[in-house]
């Protein structure tokens, strides 16, 4: 049975749907022949979608108009009614962070061999470094750099699994954890005992950490965790939630590092 969607229904499904069928949110700009930026406004359900528009994206991603338009349509439910695709290619297709612990490792090191002398960089501005390099990489490439997967937190956005990972460096020496006071606060510091293995980064990594690290590695905890908490991902997170890797699509100035000059043009 047909129904009214809203604007944030329509963009939800065709969301679902670019991820099923694998594709980067400029990849479907280009194909319906729109901006990646008009194509984010309507996944975000900011801007509606005429008939025409609906029409290509029904080609594009290859579903009809009636099931679209249905009460209790959904992407996963309509792969399951087809033999040839089953759901584990269904979650292998949608973008996923898998944790790289020896590539979080040697970004950890990195960050702290090239800013970890610095006063002002304890635990928070530390956490805040790996989460603008890991989001920023992942809006410049739309893949992940060490996939680790961040939470939404009172003092800003926090990677998990990260007391295991310095514990298990701790114990391997190779860092060592600092107590010390910074303008009349206790701070905790790691101290990098051996050098990163660069390696391990690939050339467009470690650019994007080092702009990072230019920008940033110099502002006390306040401000960085105030920068943070006007970003996107974090705005449109839940607290105690994992923060989605999507939302960086949906940044803007100052945060948002891709120029996207060029697909605008084609609108």
């Amino acid at each position: 049975m047909s129904t009214k969607l809203t604007q944030i229904q329509i963009g939800q499904r065709l969301t679902e749907l670019r991820k099923v069928k694998g594709l980067s949110q400029s990849d479907l700009a280009k194909r319906i022949k729109i901006s990646r930026s008009s194509l984010a406004q309507i996944e975000l359900g900011n801007r509606g979608v005429d008939s025409l528009e609906l029409q290509n994206f029904s080609v594009v991603l290859g579903f009809s108009l009636d099931d679209f338009m249905s009460k209790d349509f959904t992407a996963i439910k309509r792969l399951e009614n087809r033999d040839e695709i089953k759901i584990e290619e269904l979650i292998e297709r949608i973008s996923v962070p898998t944790l790289s612990v020896n590539k979080f490792k040697n970004v950890l090191l990195y960050i702290l061999e090239r800013c970890g002398g610095k006063p002002n960089v304890g635990e928070t501005v530390l956490y805040k470094l790996l989460y603008f390099s890991d989001f920023n990489y992942y809006e410049l490439y739309e893949d992940h750099l060490t996939g680790a997967s961040y939470r939404k937190l009172p003092f800003g956005p926090v990677p998990q699994k990260l007391d295991s990972i310095i514990d298990q460096m701790l114990q391997e020496g190779r860092l060592q954890r600092v107590k010390t006071e910074y303008h009349g606060f206790s701070q905790t510091r790691y101290l990098p005992l051996e050098k990163a293995n660069l390696t391990h980064l690939k050339a467009s990594e470690k650019e994007v950490i080092d702009r990072v690290i230019d920008q940033m590695s110099d502002w006390s905890a306040s401000a960085i965790s105030n920068y943070s908490h006007k970003d996107m991902p974090w705005l449109a997170s839940k607290e105690g939630e994992e923060i989605n890797y999507e939302l960086v699509f949906y940044r803007d100035a100052p945060f948002s590092v891709r120029n996207y000059g060029d697909e605008n043009d084609e609108q």
